[in-house]
């Protein structure tokens, strides 16, 4: 599916399913923070996301640094200096070997 074909959704992390968390935690292995790029929403306010893309959908989801850097520090899947740890990456990587569209995931700034 084309890029311009699929659904485009802005989300806060909070409210993804543990499945897309941890399908994230496998493209953003050492974290969220700088990753996170500011865009105006459809409001007029400078919101900051990451990206993330399913084989149907483009989330945009929302937090603000700190909330990235909160959320990495409160996950015992990562380590004490932020990275996700091997064991853990393995068994995601395991559980999700048959997701294609991680491995097209990119980690660039939008």
């Amino acid at each position: 599916m084309e890029n311009n074909e699929k659904v485009r959704v802005s989300q806060d992390y909070s409210k993804l399913s543990e499945e897309i968390k941890e399908q994230m935690k496998l493209v953003y292995p050492e974290g969220y923070s700088q990753f996170l790029f500011q865009y105006t929403n459809k409001d007029g306010a400078r919101t900051s996301a990451i990206r993330f893309e399913t084989d149907t959908k483009i989330y945009l989801i929302r937090m603000s640094a700190h909330e990235a850097e909160q959320i990495i520090a409160d996950d015992s899947d990562y380590d004490e200096d932020g990275y996700l740890k091997e064991d853990i990456r393995d068994d995601y990587e395991d559980k999700y070997s048959d997701v294609d569209y991680l491995s097209e995931n990119d980690n660039y700034d939008a």
